[in-house]
């Protein structure tokens, strides 16, 4: 359905009714941060392997085989054992098969595996962040759209109600109670409104550009979004500072610290003895036309074990262990850097969502009041009990107060939209 969906908006030359719920599944499927990101989890899991860390035995061939050309002049004291060759030609092969396996250093395989391990968790980590970044972006950029969408119906009733003050004030000037200068004023009115809303379909469409960029679609596709801005008033500030422990960037931040401290262990593991066992089966011969040996061939299975001490090597290891050490402290600054600008932002964010939410309920009432008022004097003026000095003013009133209620609606609505995105919690 969601291809579906996407191909229709793309070749259709009609619009298509775009609701939230298409968009968010648009954005998840085309999304290439996501894609990015399930690529690095992708990645981050293959790597994630007993070998990668080199706790798996390796196996290897050789193998060589030289031919040769050489004069022999070789002479003894018995003089019939003398050897004069020119040209004497001899072959020497050699194959082996060698097994290696790490049996012991420092337990540097155990925490290597483990820091693979944080790193496949820090990828999925990071994954979560982006899929709510993108959704959040969908939902900003699409009630976005709907607020341009309520300035234009704002506008489109300030037009019906300068078209009928044109009306009326042709009517009056018909029967000689209105002149030229009232006439001219009206239809300029008139014509200012119909020219802003050309600008604020402008607007629109261009929101909506930005839109279909976000969700991957061709910015010029034909979409229509029929909406509401419907805030809920139900977020509570300690809830969402609860949650934030449960933030995908504070997760990922805690999984830094601990594959830095898996480094400091795999570090430190570097000053330990190394153990390895090796097996093998090894293969030589070696044929000649002339010489001392006309043939010599050896096979077989050989095994053994090596350690590698590290005695002094200028206390690299050391200082790498101390800068290993640093690096996890550095880690846990990060973090908490990260919960105190969360947090900060969180607290400001919330302060405009409840400021938001009270202002709401007055802009609802002071919009309905300024619509009446219009109403009002737009029949006081028809019956000449009001100027059209008046009828503006209230028009500009009304335009006010829609406008007004509008950018709060919409900013209580983003405020909603990145308090859940802070705690985790926008649903898809």
């Amino acid at each position: 359905m969601i291809v579906l969906t996407a191909v229709v908006f793309l070749t259709n030359g009609y619009a298509q009714t775009l609701r939230l719920e298409d968009a968010i599944n648009i954005a998840l499927k085309n999304s290439l941060d996501i894609q990015l990101a399930r690529n690095g989890v992708s990645s981050a899991t293959v790597l994630n392997n007993y070998g990668v860390a080199g706790g798996l035995p390796t196996v290897s061939a050789t193998g060589s085989d030289n031919e040769q050309i050489t004069s022999i002049n070789q002479k003894f004291s018995d003089p019939t054992r003398n050897t004069l060759r020119n040209n004497a030609a001899s072959n020497n092969l050699n194959t082996n098969l060698t097994g290696n396996i790490l049996l012991y250093n420092g337990m540097r395989v155990v925490a290597a595996k483990s820091r693979l391990g944080q790193l496949q968790a820090q990828s999925e980590q990071m994954l979560n962040s982006q899929v709510q970044n993108t959704l959040a972006s969908v939902m900003t950029a699409y009630y976005d759209v709907v607020r341009q969408q309520y300035y234009i119906k704002t506008i489109d009733q300030s037009i019906s109600t300068a078209q009928q003050k044109l009306d009326i004030v042709k009517k009056q000037q018909s029967v000689g109670m209105a002149n030229n200068a009232d006439l001219f004023q009206a239809q300029l009115d008139l014509n200012n409104l119909l020219q802003a809303k050309q600008t604020q379909q402008l607007v629109i469409d261009q929101a909506k550009a930005s839109l279909l960029t976000v969700l991957t679609i061709r910015p010029d596709s034909l979409v229509n979004i029929a909406d509401t801005i419907v805030v809920s008033d139900g977020i509570q500030l300690q809830t969402v500072l609860d949650k934030l422990k449960g933030n995908a960037d504070i997760m990922a931040a805690g999984d830094q610290i601990r594959i830095n401290e898996q480094l400091v262990k795999e570090t430190g593991a570097q000053r330990y003895p190394s153990l390895r066992g090796t097996a093998g089966y090894g293969f030589s011969r070696s044929k000649n036309a002339a010489g001392f040996s006309l043939l010599n061939q050896s096979y077989g299975p050989t095994i053994g074990v090596s350690v590698t001490v590290p005695i002094y090597n200028g206390s690299i290891y050391k200082r790498q262990q101390r800068v290993a050490e640093i690096n996890v402290k550095n880690a846990e600054i990060q973090q908490q850097q990260l919960l105190r600008d969360y947090t900060g932002t969180i607290v400001k964010t919330y302060q405009a969502y409840q400021n938001n939410l009270q202002q709401l309920n007055t802009a609802r009432e002071n919009q309905q009041l300024a619509l009446q008022l219009l109403s009002l004097v737009l029949q006081r003026f028809q019956l000449r009990q009001a100027t059209l000095l008046e009828v503006n003013q209230a028009q500009q009133s009304f335009e006010t107060a829609s406008y007004s209620l509008t950018n709060l609606s919409y900013a209580a609505k983003a405020a909603e939209i990145e308090l859940n995105r802070v705690a985790n919690q926008l649903k898809f």
